[in-house]
């Protein structure tokens, strides 16, 4: 154990233990790691109730969205009503340097930030598509999605930045203005399901998986309330990898193994590539909103139709 150690004020500890299982990083690697991509991570965080994935010394990962009660004063936070859990959270923000470090301390390994500022909560600053290929294995699979989702952009009149999710997909940002978080989650189904029509027997919005077929999961969900992971932040899976920023023009030559704690930073050669990367914020238009409108809400269509499958397979058992 390294004792007496500290880092922007922040007093360190267990800094030689191992992060998780499988992650071939210490305690140390996450804070080195955070503390050098501070100034390119924050951005994305500032201003936004954060959930962080914490991993307890040889425990399981979970998510934390309320504060502990233990937080310093100084971690600003915004309390919200969780709509899930019928209670008020209390989320911090991770505003600068010090706090970000707190965070790594506290083993905290993954940053999801909400897709909305703290003080207009009620105006997303993105779309996010999520693009889940069916398997582990098939990360060019997300590759050749994330490209079809680009020309669906580019036939809307719109324009977006790509990561890699540091799982096994790919994340499509587009920035927006103008729009409130209704509109801004039609629009997002509406642009899953023109990128389906592009190529329907590769790509899918079916959000219940036994019907994708193994093909490419368009994930419209990422609207409202939801959190994506942010660019730079590392992931609790095997070598702890990182979901990291990636030019259009490069997005077929990389693989998520390309971009881990222990090499990540490394790769930012100056300023913030994901700022360098994300277009301007745009204007939705009327047709694109209208259309996605009129597509069901994913998560309620398929709780619906679960219902019904569930109740086909008892009227099909009491038959036999």
């Amino acid at each position: 154990m390294a004792g007496g150690e500290e880092r922007a004020g922040v007093p360190l500890s267990n800094l030689d233990q191992s992060l998780f299982d499988g992650s071939d990083a210490t305690k140390r690697d996450l804070v080195d790691y955070l503390d050098a991509v501070a100034d390119q991570i924050i951005p994305g965080l500032a201003g936004r109730p954060l959930s962080v994935i914490r991993v307890h010394r040889g425990g399981e990962p979970f998510m934390q969205k309320n504060v502990p009660k233990y937080t310093p004063p100084w971690v600003r936070t915004v309390t919200l009503w969780a709509e899930s859990s019928k209670r008020q959270v209390s989320y911090a923000l991770c505003d600068d340097r010090r706090t970000l470090v707190w965070f790594a301390n506290q083993r905290a390994i993954e940053y999801h930030p909400t897709l909305m500022r703290a003080e207009d909560l009620a105006h997303p600053t993105h779309l996010v598509l999520d693009l889940d290929p069916p398997s582990g294995d098939t990360f060019e699979m997300a590759v050749r999605a994330a490209h079809l989702v680009r020309q669906a952009l580019a036939g809307s009149g719109l324009e977006g930045a790509v990561k890699t999710s540091g799982a096994k997909g790919v994340h499509v940002f587009v920035p927006i203005e103008g729009v409130g978080a209704e509109d801004a989650a039609a629009a997002t189904r509406a642009i899953a399901a023109r990128a389906e029509r592009l190529d329907p027997s590769f790509a899918t919005t079916a959000f219940i998986r036994e019907d994708r077929e193994g093909k490419v999961f368009l994930d419209s969900t990422r609207a409202g309330g939801a959190t994506v992971v942010a660019a730079y932040s590392p992931r609790t899976r095997p070598g702890t990898p990182v979901s990291f920023p990636v030019a259009w023009d490069q997005l077929d030559d990389v693989t998520p193994r390309d971009f881990t704690l222990r090499t990540a930073a490394q790769l930012i050669t100056e300023g913030d590539p994901w700022a360098r990367l994300m277009p301007a914020p745009q204007r939705l238009s009327a047709d694109l909103i209208e259309e996605g409108h009129g597509i069901p809400i994913a998560r309620v269509q398929a709780m619906h139709e679960g219902k019904r499958r569930a109740r086909a397979r008892r009227a099909q058992a009491s038959e036999s």
